[in-house]
């Protein structure tokens, strides 16, 4: 067995597994953190990181750290996603981060990072959800949209996310019905793209990550707080999950906020997540249709990008 930590550094949250791997490529968790840093606040507006998004970030980094000294952590590594991509000033993150951890962040494409998070998907689905599978992690600034079976066939990044669309569009509460239609615009444009290079009409089951669809899964289910047991694998009616996805985007902020299984970094972007999944939805079940299948549920897992990273340090 080998200790291992991973790092998932996205627009709204920093994320870390600690976790040891064994030569076969089983994970066994021994930590998993998530805090809601907010990195990518703005940059889709400046291009750049705000000083007090870096100086949350750096901070969470530095906290993460000493809990991988203090866990024995042999390997480590450090991937950021989209916000990183996008901002000019992306130099003195990667410096902090190298000068916290002694390891340079990765700042890797939305191919790559559609390929980390099938293989943390897949790591724990099994035969009973038959493929090919449409992997879809939902994050704050791009979406990625993989298909395959036992490995990805075709895979697409979306600039499209929770963070990236709540400051484009969704800034009223609750959101006004002309900002709700000129996001699905948006959308539904990537959507457009993303379908020349990923055949969604092929898909026979639809996995959902990351915490915007978990928190729509957990509205879906009633929960009366965050369980990740309970939403991990959990099956959902596609029309449960359109229906819970409305619901959220529909709320006001306070309404939102008083939800037991909400948590309180993603209370102002989840009108907005819960938009791109439902339209997402309602794209690959029509294409699902037209192709003459059914798309019928869709599975939430909690094992995502995260347990990719951590498996690929095996």
């Amino acid at each position: 067995m080998t200790r291992v930590a991973a790092f998932d550094c996205g627009t709204n949250s920093l994320r870390l597994l600690i976790a040891d791997v064994s030569a076969e490529g089983t994970l066994t968790d021994v930590e998993r953190e998530m805090t809601v840093v907010r990195l990518g606040q703005g940059v889709d507006r400046t291009g750049e990181f705000a000083a007090e998004a870096l100086e949350r970030t750096l901070a969470t980094t530095a906290d993460y750290a000493a809990r991988c000294r203090a866990a024995g952590v042999e390997r480590m590594r450090f991937v950021a996603t989209s916000a990183t991509r996008d901002a000019r000033n992306r130099d003195a993150f990667i410096e902090g981060v190298r000068d916290l951890l002694g390891i340079s962040p990765e700042v890797i494409s939305g191919e790559e990072e559609a390929r980390l998070s099938f293989r943390g998907a897949l790591s724990v689905l099994d035969a009973s959800h038959p493929g090919p599978c449409l992997v879809v992690d939902l994050g704050g600034g791009s979406t990625e949209l993989v298909l395959g079976q036992d490995a990805p066939r075709a895979a697409h990044s979306m600039d499209v996310g929770c963070v990236r669309m709540t400051e484009r569009h969704l800034r009223e509460d609750p959101p006004a019905q002309e900002s709700v239609d000129a996001a699905i615009a948006d959308i539904r444009t990537a959507l457009d793209a993303a379908a020349r290079d990923v055949p969604l009409g092929e898909a026979r089951t639809v996995v959902g990550l990351a915490g915007s669809i978990t928190t729509v899964t957990a509205n879906a289910l009633g929960l009366d707080r965050y369980d990740p047991a309970a939403i991990n694998g959990a099956v959902l009616g596609i029309d449960a999950a359109i229906d819970s996805c409305t619901a959220l985007l529909t709320a006001t902020r306070a309404e939102r906020a008083a939800l037991p299984f909400m948590h309180p970094g993603r209370v102002d972007v989840i009108g907005a997540g819960a938009l791109v999944w439902r339209t997402v939805l309602e794209r690959v079940r029509d294409e699902v249709r037209a192709a003459g299948g059914a798309l019928e549920t869709v599975v939430t897992s909690e094992h995502d990008i995260l347990d990719g990273i951590a498996l690929s340090l095996a």
